[in-house]
């Protein structure tokens, strides 16, 4: 079964974009109270700032006041950015249905933290490179750029992102071309339990469904090709509405579009996905769902102006991202009942 945020104790006043109180935001340690955010601009008491919280995995900062909360994403590019937290409310029967790629839609997320620790390897010289455990929150739900900056600033500081990146995607592009010749590493993409189901029936209801993923479109799309081959889903784009990664990669004599500095947990890839891929006007909001297992994506739902499903198995209770998920499931099967016509 799912399980519901509780509601707010009472004579407690709820934190704006967040609906709950102070207490039921800090008390499990997922988010945390600071004397100051965005690194430095903010102190709490100062200039209507009521407080600063941050979650578990520091990689924003809320800052909220009497009548609004604003989140400051931080970057370890050196492009931070800030954003209002809106208010969002999720009642079915969904409209439409927003959809993570790697570990909502397809268990993946191991075959790209390996190629991640081929690419450091490949850096360091070292074959035999693996990443720790507590590495696992910062190679994933981010951008390629994030993960490598994160193992750089980690295991070999003084090597640039731009030398990691060459290997990188020199990698992705032999493993993915072995793949889809029918070599490559053995289960490398797996269909998420019950996703065949799961899509079948969101189409015979009508509701409309983006894919939406961080990954370049290089990386990503042999991901949905391989998952649709293994359920004989036919072509994905005749089943998707809408499609939309972090673009192309920008290599010499090629142009890139959006990019390492724009996906999530920033809000534009859901936001293109529900506004321009699927034409849905700030009307249908609350008719909107976002699906996702990790914080990266579950903040870029919330900050696109979406509510937030998480499905277990990915980093949204590490990274103290459960406040911001307005359900939690074990499976995409589970959460049928609530999109199709429970209300949140």
């Amino acid at each position: 079964m799912g399980t519901f945020m509780n509601g707010s104790p009472a004579n407690q006043p709820l934190i704006p974009g967040f609906g709950l109180s102070l207490p039921e935001l800090v008390r499990d340690g997922s988010m945390s109270e600071c004397e100051t955010g965005g690194e430095g601009m903010f102190r709490r008491g100062e200039d209507g700032v009521l407080h600063i919280l941050t979650p578990r995995d520091r990689k924003a900062d809320f800052v909220v006041y009497r009548d609004k909360t604003l989140c400051y994403v931080k970057s370890a590019m050196g492009h931070p950015a800030m954003y209002p937290l809106p208010d969002a409310g999720f009642e079915g029967p969904a409209e439409a249905v927003l959809m993570d790629l790697d570990g909502t839609s397809v268990h993946s997320e191991a075959f790209w933290i390996w190629i991640i620790e081929r690419s450091i390897g490949l850096l360091m010289d070292n074959p035999g490179f693996r990443l720790e455990p507590e590495d696992d929150p910062h190679v994933s739900g981010h951008s390629v750029s994030e993960h490598l900056q994160y193992c750089i600033g980690k295991y070999c500081p003084g090597r640039s992102v731009e030398e990691a990146r060459r290997h990188y995607f020199a990698v992705t592009e032999y493993e993915m071309n072995e793949i889809l010749k029918g070599r490559g590493k053995e289960g490398a993409f797996t269909p998420a339990p019950g996703l065949k189901e799961f899509l079948l029936e969101l189409k015979s209801r009508g509701i409309r469904i983006g894919l939406v993923t961080s990954g370049l479109y290089e990386k990503a799309w042999p991901e949905v090709l391989s998952a649709f081959r293994t359920l004989q889903l036919g072509d994905p784009l005749e089943l998707y509405d809408a499609v939309i990664t972090a673009g192309q990669a920008i290599r010499k004599g090629q142009a890139g579009t959006l990019g390492e500095l724009a996906p999530k947990p920033h809000p534009w890839l859901y936001a293109e996905a529900a506004r321009v891929g699927l034409g849905l006007g700030p009307e249908s909001r609350r008719r909107v769902i976002g699906i996702e297992d990790s914080s990266a994506g579950v903040l870029s739902i919330r900050l696109a102006g979406y509510a937030a499903f998480g499905i277990g198995g990915g980093n949204i209770a590490a990274s103290g991202a459960q406040p911001l998920v307005k359900q939690q499931f074990g499976s995409l099967l589970e959460m049928l009942p609530g999109i199709l016509g429970a209300h949140g």
